[in-house]
């Protein structure tokens, strides 16, 4: 689909797009399907007038025109994909009704967009980036749950306590009953009534707990504690290393527990300078977005939230009057996260711009079958099923806007946390500087200086 743009000054574009006659074949039968099918006429059944009566009832006119009414906006979208406009206002459209399907089919649209903005040289800037430390405490907590793992049970003569191993009988006044149940307090294996009144129980003595059920009703059984038994857990040495894992000796389970944290932390540690870099990138180059861009992603991430209350069974309602806040201040939060995720992208993208980055059909067939082998699909399928639909093209942008991302992270200067806070605190005469207003760009235009 041919599209070409047109610069119109303040910030609006005239977008032309060529629709082939492939497509315009493809989007004159839908409008006749369905025309047929919602045109009442006298001797035929709605579906079953033939394509020759119809024209004559109602014109050929009138099925072009539902056959454009009906797929232009589709046709905009996927031509919009190729232009990496933002477009922020609707389209207005403007054409002459195709007279044929034989023949390609050109209309415009013209629109107002979100101009990309001037962005400071990238490689100056300086972004915290933390340094790796591997915490002990989590090296120990490791170790605790291979010594959790390996430990043994040894009988006691005591009143239970949390993070015992105890043997009971469960009976049920309606006669059910399950014999010899080992639980561990505290793990949540039990509901948690039983489970707090077996804390402080001996063994040989029988409990009744009432309990309340999902349906808002009670029930009882009775619990009857056979034995107690208490966790030994084995010294951290290297009998641990080789009674739980493939190590023969304490150091070398250490260094390979060090080794998997140090590689966690390190993807945490670079997804978060990575983060700093494109907000630095934004705050430093003083990128505003605002509009119906922000709106849209707003709703988007509105939505979102309101999906996943409701995958948790939480009406809104209920999740307003658990955590105190208004629906106002949860708007107004969103909004704000929406506005620094369009001014993200937009900084992105003028790396993108200025750095020339540009990614092949064959980059975006590489993603697709690599997430299509993940999935266990057809590669090939997917990628027909992709290209036919236009959705290509918005990979091939989340594929830019990556690359642009990384090519920041690297040619910004890494900076220690704490030399970034400290000359966060200091005032500079740069601070009081109003933000620049962006300049349009559009494709074609010179990149910014």
């Amino acid at each position: 689909m041919a599209t070409a743009v047109e610069e119109l000054g303040e910030n609006r574009v005239r977008v032309t797009v060529d629709v082939s006659s492939h497509d315009l074949k493809h989007a004159v039968e839908h409008a006749t399907n369905d025309l047929a099918e919602s045109v009442k006429i006298p001797g035929f059944r709605r579906g079953k007038v033939p394509t020759q009566v119809l024209i004559s009832r109602i014109g050929q006119e009138r099925i072009y025109a539902e056959a454009v009414d009906s797929h232009i906006v589709g046709w905009y979208s996927v031509a919009l994909a190729t232009t990496r406009l933002r477009p922020i206002t609707r389209p207005d459209f403007d054409f002459v009704l195709p007279t044929s399907d034989e023949s390609e089919w050109t209309f415009s649209a013209t629109v107002e967009v979100q101009p990309t903005p001037e962005i400071v040289d990238w490689t100056t800037l300086e972004v915290p980036r933390a340094e790796l430390k591997i915490p002990e405490e989590l090296v120990a907590r490791e170790l605790a749950a291979l010594q959790e793992s390996v430990a043994e049970l040894a009988p006691v003569e005591r009143p239970a306590q949390a993070g015992d191993a105890v043997v009971v009988d469960l009976a049920t006044p309606s006669g059910e009953s399950q014999s010899d149940t080992v639980v561990e307090l505290g793990s949540g294996q039990l509901v948690e009534e039983i489970e707090q009144e077996l804390i402080g129980a001996s063994a040989g003595e029988t409990k009744q707990v009432v309990y309340e059920l999902a349906d808002g009703g009670s029930t009882t059984v009775d619990v009857t504690v056979k034995s107690v038994s208490e966790k030994v857990l084995p010294a951290v040495d290297d009998d641990l290393a080789r009674a739980a894992s493939e190590f023969d000796t304490l150091a070398e389970l250490r260094a390979d527990i060090e080794g998997r944290i140090s590689v966690a932390l390190e993807e945490e540690i670079d997804g978060a300078y990575r983060a700093a870099a494109v907000d630095r990138l934004v705050a430093e180059s003083g990128v505003v977005a605002a509009g119906p861009l922000v709106e849209a992603r707003a709703r988007e991430l509105l939505n979102g939230f309101v999906r996943s209350l409701a995958r948790r069974g939480i009406t809104p309602e209920a999740y307003f009057e658990a955590t105190g806040q208004s629906p106002e201040f949860l708007t107004s939060q969103l909004r704000a996260e929406a506005a620094q995720s369009v001014a993200r992208e937009l900084a992105l993208e003028a790396v993108a711009n200025r750095a020339g980055i540009e990614v092949t059909d064959d980059d975006v067939k590489a993603l697709i079958r690599e997430q299509a082998d993940a999935a266990g699909e057809d590669a090939d399928e997917v990628i027909a099923e992709v290209w036919s639909h236009g959705h290509h093209e918005s990979l091939r942008e989340d594929l830019r806007l990556k690359a642009a991302l990384d090519r920041l992270a690297a040619e910004a200067k890494p900076i220690a946390v704490e030399l970034a806070e400290a000359r966060d605190k200091l005032w500079t005469p740069e601070k009081e500087k109003p933000a620049t207003e962006a300049k349009l760009w559009t494709p074609g235009s010179k990149e910014p200086a």
